[in-house]
This record gives structure tokens, sequence and C-alpha cells, in this order.
């Protein structure tokens, strides 16, 4: 998924460029986001805006925080959690810096593009995730990755009180993508053993199959009427050598999207014996 949105980044930033050279045409401009496009219904620019860029630095930058944060959140996510996370945090930076530029126009106002709160927020949960990893800022200077956190949030927070007046950066649409990562790592998504907020309501409201009247059993005197007794419970050792050891073989070689959900909830289980050890 990492390789596909980086790609996707690329195609459109080349399309608009010859768009712009021979073409001409306004379809960029119902593209990007804006307090009077959405107030015109296009909803869509909260989904378009995060593939357009301002210029060649501006999407190097980007691509360069999906390939070394966004491959590793993908192998920890999967791929669809990955989408949903970049995705969704780019709509919630997108949401805040419009909200932001409807009560203050004069500092929030303009047309916003960019990948950057979907990147963002990949880098921030990626902080979460490695603390005590370190970045080469300028591929030079290590810098602990809760550093790197903490000086995003700061900086972030600071311009979004303190606008910039014709400033090019949307710190709020940055912040608003670290917000939607914290919330995702708070609330365990990223975790593929968590089911998401959908994913328990389907199950919840599942269709039952509906039950048939039984027919009335007549039981001899002679059988016995008692429930027999239940088979002893393996203790945790032989529970995690029989069960979790060829789910964990699975994953070494096929990852951990390959497990289907008999698979997760068994890998549950044995993590709720283990937290009661």
């Amino acid at each position: 998924m990492t390789v596909w949105i980086m790609s996707a980044l690329v195609a459109v930033f080349a399309a608009t460029q010859i768009d712009e050279v021979y073409f001409r045409s306004a379809i960029v401009r119902h593209l990007m986001l804006s307090v009077e496009g959405i107030q015109q219904g296009e909803v869509w620019r909260l989904l378009t805006f995060q593939f357009l860029h301002g210029g060649l630095m501006h999407l190097v930058g980007n691509l360069l925080g999906l390939w070394f944060c966004g491959r590793f959140i993908e192998t920890v996510t999967g791929p669809w959690r990955f989408l949903l996370l970049y995705l969704g945090a780019g709509v919630s930076g997108g949401l805040l810096q419009l909200l932001l530029a409807w009560q203050l126009p004069a500092w929030f106002g303009g047309p916003v593009l960019g990948a950057s709160a979907g990147v963002m927020a990949l880098v921030a949960l990626f902080c979460l995730l490695q603390p005590e990893a370190e970045f080469l800022v300028f591929f030079v200077v290590p810098v602990k990755a809760r550093v790197i956190l903490i000086a995003e949030v700061c900086i972030a927070v600071f311009f979004t009180l303190v606008p910039e007046r014709g400033g090019a950066v949307a710190h709020a649409a940055h912040l608003g993508g670290i917000i939607a990562a914290v919330f995702f790592f708070r609330a365990r998504w990223h975790d593929e053993l968590m089911p998401l907020p959908w994913q328990g309501l389907a199950s919840r409201f599942r269709r039952r199959p509906k039950s048939r009247p039984m027919a009335p059993v007549l039981t001899p005197r002679f059988v016995a009427t008692s429930a027999p007794k239940a088979a002893p419970v393996a203790d945790d050792a032989d529970y995690i050598s029989r069960e979790v050891d060829p789910i964990l073989d699975k994953i070494a070689a096929h990852g951990l999207q390959s497990l289907t959900e008999r698979e997760k909830k068994v890998l549950q289980t044995a993590r709720d014996r283990m937290a009661k050890r």
C-alpha cells in the first residue's frame, strides 16, 4: 500500500504539471481543499487535496516521510488499516484546517493541498510505537523518535495558535493528522487483533438463523440424564504449544494479515491468559 500511494502521488503530480503547461484546465481548482468548495457541496475535496502538491520539493518531502515511516507502519497494521489511517488522518487535518479557515479566513484562508497531514500521522504513530528509535535529521544528526514527536507537536500547536500571515504550511492540518494518529494509537486500531468499530457492529447485528421448534424427546428410564464431566483444561504451556505456536509460525512465514478470524481470537485468548499470570 505504501508503494501504491507513493506511485499515485507521483502520477498525480506529473498529470497536474502537464495540465498546467499544456491544457490549462480548471480541474485542479475543484480538487484543492477550500471553504468555498465544501460549501458548494464538493466534499470529495477532503480526499483529493491529499494527492496534490505545490511543487517538487513539497512532493519529495512527503515521499520521504512515506518511505521511511510508512513501510514500518504497514507491517504493523496491515495494508487496509494503513490506508484507513493515512486517508483518515488527511481528512481529520483537512477538517481542522477548514474549521479555522471558516472562523479566521484572514489567517487560515486560501486553498490547501498536499499529503502532509497523512504523512505527519504516520510519523507520529511511528514515534508512539518506537519511541527509542532514531531519526537522522538532515541525514546526519541522530534524534530519538520521542523527541521528534514532541517537536512535531510543539511546532504544529504553536503555528496553529500563532499563524503566519500568508504562510505556505498548513500547520493546523498537520496538527489534525497528529491528533488522528494519537487517537488511532490509543484505540489500539494499529493492532490487527483489535476489531474496528464497524467490525464490532457488524458482528453484533449479524442476522441470527431462525430457530426451529424442537420435537419432544422421550428419554428412557435407564439412560443417565446427568451431563458428562468436562474435560480438564490444558495448562498454559500445552495450550501455547498446541494452539499458539503454529499461528506464530504462520505469522513468520506469511505475515499477520494472513491470519483467519479464529486464529486472531486464539492469539487474543493467549494474550489474556498471559496477562493474568
